[in-house]
């Protein structure tokens, strides 16, 4: 009979699996916010497209809950057109509204952490100062609504889930984002309009994920507001980001939001606060540092096209 040294005890033992946060949404602005932050975080995390996993459907919900066993559950994917989802009501209902609340009981029933995301346009705008946590919401388009009855439907199965309000994205990380577009026109010397009788709350991406991951691994629960302090119409954060870069501001075009003719009504004034303590740094610090990279790599990029060019 063979007897059994320490090292072989060792070897034989089981080894323990870590188990990953696992991303719904891989491809989008947060989703891919969330594994460069994972990464440099060192927070093991798995990231699923919508063919991998598609949140209104409880069968890949499961499968996928099965396979990867995660801790957390964090829901980047949905509908981000407000204005056609105007037309498109049963797609943005089925990616906002269904799926958070296939994904919430799913997690309900494996006991498993859950953190979602829901927007500034589930209120009307009928307040003079920033919406807390509180504020009954009142959408005015359907993108608004299909959030607010994910907040309801969510936490109505799964009171622990957390669900963070946020608001106007902007980063470095990502072109399809205000301030990236406003660089680039200015860059391109092209007019650009912006409603400037809307007041919002400008959210810088990466604070937004750093500061909601704390919170989830601290197991909060509920709804959450977080943006960066401060409040700015559109058109206002188009020339502060335009004269960051040394652009001249004149292309930046003031125009009401009824001027617009946008389809989706928006509210006049949705600036969010929170009871809970005002987390993230003012809007003005980090549009330095967005603005900064932004410009950067464009500069990058013109002087690469001139290259090639000559």
């Amino acid at each position: 009979m063979k007897i059994l040294d320490q090292n072989d005890l060792l070897v034989s033992l089981p080894q323990p699996v870590t188990q990953p946060l696992l991303i719904a949404g891989a491809n989008g602005t947060l989703g891919r916010a969330f594994q460069r932050i994972c990464a440099i975080r060192g927070i093991e995390a798995v990231a699923l497209n919508r063919a991998e996993l598609n949140i209104a459907d409880p069968i890949s919900v499961e499968a996928a809950l099965s396979r990867y066993n995660p801790w957390a559950v964090v829901n980047a994917a949905g509908y981000v057109q407000v204005d056609e989802a105007e037309k498109e009501f049963d797609r943005c209902y089925r990616e906002n509204t269904t799926g958070p609340s296939v994904l919430a009981a799913a997690c309900a029933y494996r006991d498993v952490n859950l953190l979602t995301f829901s927007s500034d346009l589930v209120f009307d705008g009928n307040k003079s100062v920033a919406y807390v946590e509180k504020d009954r919401p009142a959408p005015l388009n359907v993108y608004g609504n299909s959030k607010r009855l994910a907040e309801r439907d969510v936490l109505a199965c799964m009171p622990q889930a957390l669900v963070v309000r946020t608001s106007a994205f902007f980063s470095p990380w990502d072109e399809d984002n205000f301030v990236y577009h406003v660089l680039r026109a200015g860059h391109n010397k092209q007019a650009f309009q912006a409603a400037d009788d809307v007041l919002i709350s400008p959210t810088y991406v990466p604070d937004l994920v750093n500061v909601a991951l704390d919170l989830l691994i601290d197991e909060e629960r509920g709804v959450w507001h977080l943006a960066n302090q401060g409040a700015y119409t559109w058109a206002d954060l188009a020339r502060l980001a335009a004269d960051m870069a040394s652009l001249d501001t004149s292309f930046v075009i003031p125009r009401s939001v009824r001027a617009l003719g946008l389809p989706a009504a928006r509210p006049v004034y949705s600036v969010l606060g929170s009871t809970q303590g005002n987390l993230l740094p003012s809007s003005e610090e980090r549009l330095h540092r967005c603005v900064s990279e932004v410009a950067g790599a464009m500069r990058v990029a013109s002087e690469e096209l001139m290259a090639v060019a000559s």
